[in-house]
C-alpha cells in the first residue's frame, strides 16, 4: 500500500489528527483548523485536505454516536440545504478560488464577530439568545459549506450563526456534529470527481485513522462536563484564535 513515509510528516500529522478529533468531540474552533495547516508544512495543502477528509468521516461517525439525540432540527433545517449549496459553489469555482483567499475572508469575519461579542460584554448588557433567522442561517450555512469544501474551514461561519442562539452546550455540539457529518459526506463526491483521492493519500489516511475515534471521544468527554458559563466564553476565545490564525495564514500566502 503506497503511503507517505516521511517521519517529519507523521510528527506533525499525529498531533494534527488529535487536535481535529478533539474539535469533532465538541471543542471546535482553532483545534479543527490546525489540522490541514500542520500537515501542509510537509505536503501540499491539496494533499493535506485529501488525507484529512476520510479521517474526518470516521470522526463524524464517532461523533454521531457520542452525541446521538442531541440536535436542533430547526438549525439543521435552515443550514443544511444552504451548506450543500455552498459545496456546489465551491466545486464549480474550484479552478479560480484559492484556499488562501477563503482563509483571509473567514478570518476577518471571525475577528469582527468576536469584537462585537466583546463590545456587548463591556457595555454590561445581558447577552440574550437570538431567535432563528432563516436568511442569516441560509447565508452562513452557504459560507460554511463553501469554506469547508475549499479548506475544511467551515467551523467559524457555522458558529457565526449558531453561537448567538445560546443553545445548551450539548445541543450546540450535537447539532454541529450532524451538520458537518452531512457536509463531509457530500464533499466526498466532488473530491473524487476532482481527483484528490489517490492511492498514496488514501493509504496515509488509513495509517492515521486509528487515532481519530480516541481523540473524538476525549473531546466529547470534556465538553459534556463543561457548563454554559465556561463553554461559551471558551468557544468565543477559540473563534478569536481561529480568526487571528486565518488572517495571518491568508496574508502570508497572498502578500509577496
Amino acid at each position: 500500500m503506497p503511503l507517505i513515509t516521511d517521519p517529519v510528516f507523521y510528527a506533525l500529522a499525529v498531533p494534527a489528527v488529535i487536535f481535529v478529533g478533539m474539535s469533532k468531540g465538541g471543542f471546535g474552533g482553532a483545534m479543527a483548523l490546525l489540522g490541514v495547516p500542520m500537515m501542509a508544512l510537509v505536503v501540499s495543502p491539496v494533499a493535506a485536505a485529501a488525507i484529512m477528509l476520510p479521517i474526518l468521516i470516521v470522526m463524524d461517525m464517532v461523533g454521531l454516536w457520542t452525541w446521538r439525540g442531541h440536535f436542533d432540527r430547526q438549525t439543521l433545517k435552515i443550514m443544511l440545504p444552504a451548506g450543500v449549496l455552498g459545496i456546489g459553489i465551491g466545486w464549480l469555482t474550484a479552478a479560480w478560488v484559492t484556499a488562501d483567499h477563503v482563509r483571509l475572508l473567514v478570518g476577518i469575519v471571525a475577528l469582527a464577530f468576536v469584537a462585537d461579542y466583546v463590545r456587548r460584554r463591556m457595555k454590561s448588557s445581558p447577552t440574550t439568545a437570538s431567535p432563528h433567522n432563516p436568511v442569516k442561517g441560509g447565508f452562513w450555512g452557504t459560507i460554511a459549506g463553501f469554506t469547508s469544501f475549499v479548506s475544511h474551514a467551515g467551523g467559524p461561519p457555522y458558529q457565526f450563526y449558531t453561537l448567538p442562539l445560546g443553545q445548551d452546550p450539548k445541543l450546540f455540539t450535537g447539532t454541529s456534529v450532524v451538520f458537518f457529518a452531512v457536509i463531509n459526506a457530500v464533499k466526498l463526491i466532488p473530491y473524487f470527481a476532482l481527483g484528490q483521492f489517490d492511492a498514496t493519500n488514501l493509504g496515509t489516511s488509513a495509517v492515521l485513522m486509528p487515532i481519530a475515534p480516541l481523540a473524538t471521544i476525549a473531546g466529547a468527554w470534556l465538553v459534556k462536563r463543561m457548563n454554559s458559563a465556561i463553554f461559551y466564553p471558551f468557544m468565543y476565545a477559540m473563534v478569536m484564535f481561529v480568526g487571528i490564525k486565518l488572517v495571518y495564514d491568508g496574508l502570508a500566502a497572498i502578500m509577496p
